[in-house]
């Protein structure tokens, strides 16, 4: 992170070795949370086991631990409702929203260039 001279605050720094917003990207571009993004990106509000359906090969482990990590982010919210069986209900929040049309960006590009990349 970078000390701005004028004001005396620190500056996020992606490039800096002990910035905050390392940890942030890690986060949002593991393999598992990019899917997420994309599952989630066109704005319907999905389940679980939606989910789980959507992103083939995912584990309910891996996938838990990534909706837990993106919520904690602020990223989705999630919903539960106390009712038997459990029923949760994941969507992405204003900020996700935002993170995943960047992302998605990224993704058809990959798709639109993946037999030029794959060479």
């Amino acid at each position: 992170m970078k000390k701005n001279n004028k004001s005396k605050t620190i500056q996020p720094d992606v490039l800096a070795a002990n910035c905050p917003s390392r940890a942030i990207v890690n986060n949002m571009t593991s393999k598992w949370s990019v899917l997420v993004f994309v599952a989630l990106g066109d704005g319907k509000i999905k389940r679980f086991s939606e989910l789980r359906r959507e992103i083939q090969g995912v584990s309910e482990k891996m996938l838990t631990q990534t909706l837990r990590s993106l919520e904690e982010n602020n990223f989705i919210m999630r919903k539960s409702y106390n009712v038997v069986p459990p029923v949760v209900e994941y969507s992405l929040s204003k900020l996700g929203m935002e993170a995943a049309s960047k992302i998605k960006s990224l993704t058809s590009w990959i798709e639109k260039n993946l037999s030029e990349i794959s060479k």
